[in-house]
């Protein structure tokens, strides 16, 4: 699959999303705070399609959201389409640690790249969906990916699976009380957030009804976990996504 336009490079969204309201939401969401033209954030769906071959030159940098996968989930429970996935990113991620290339990894995302880089992926740390308290590590405030966020932000989460160990090489970037690593980085370039930097409310909202019936919540909390939702603010996990684009997006150019 190859960019077809010239100019800036595009960024490639790998989507494990089946359910189109929230691929569709998604898209839009990791469009806008990223700060590009939809045309510059090129979508591939996991969860639908193997993942066709890929020159990381004519890329600016990739994306993996999140969805219903869980990277620790028993092999023999695992669906073709998420055993096909996972093949896959193996394969791109061999390429892209190998390379240092600029990814970034939301949700489903930090699991993948934990386990493909030696992390413990398991049920320890799960967290309900809606508002989550994530504070920087000193290495973290100190990283160009999360240069103008304070140490201390609220950003919207959800998952059944966490990481409960980084490998040595990892660098720890956030943390929270209720999952010990909410970020991590690999290299200098590969990045990974257990928090969704792509959510504001309306986004939380629409996840929150598209998943009622997934299992990480019961559907009579929809509406409760709506109105928690809406009871903060959350406006800084963007920045992430804003730095992302600023950093990488030129060329497609690497910068220290």
């Amino acid at each position: 699959m190859s960019p077809v336009a010239a100019g800036p490079k595009p960024f490639l969204l790998l989507s494990i999303r089946a359910e189109e309201r929230a691929a569709l939401d998604e898209h839009a969401a990791f469009v806008r705070f990223l700060g590009v033209g939809a045309d510059e954030v090129r979508r591939v769906q996991l969860g639908l399609a193997p993942l066709p071959p890929l020159d990381l030159d004519e890329w600016a940098g990739i994306i993996l959201g999140g969805g219903a996968f869980n990277a620790s989930d028993p092999e023999e429970s695992k669906s073709e389409a998420q055993l096909r996935a996972e093949r896959d990113l193996g394969r791109l991620l061999d390429e892209v640690i190998a390379r240092d290339f600029p990814f970034l990894g939301a949700c489903y995302g930090i699991g993948t790249i934990g386990r493909h880089q030696g992390a413990v992926v398991d049920r320890s740390y799960p967290e309900p969906v809606g508002p989550v308290s994530v504070e920087l590590t000193d290495e973290g405030a100190a990283d160009p990916l999360f240069a103008g966020l304070p140490r201390a932000f609220t950003a919207y989460g959800g998952h059944k699976e966490a990481i409960s160990r980084l490998p040595d090489h990892a660098v720890a970037l956030a943390t929270s009380a209720a999952a010990p690593v909410q970020a991590f980085r690999v290299g200098r370039h590969v990045y990974a957030t257990q928090f969704h930097p792509e959510l504001d409310l309306d986004g939380i909202l629409t996840r929150i009804a598209v998943y009622a019936h997934h299992g990480y919540f019961d559907p009579s909390e929809q509406e409760a976990l709506g109105a928690a939702a809406a009871a903060v603010t959350v406006t800084h996990p963007m920045t992430i996504l804003r730095n992302f684009t600023s950093r990488y997006r030129q060329a497609g150019a690497i910068q220290s």
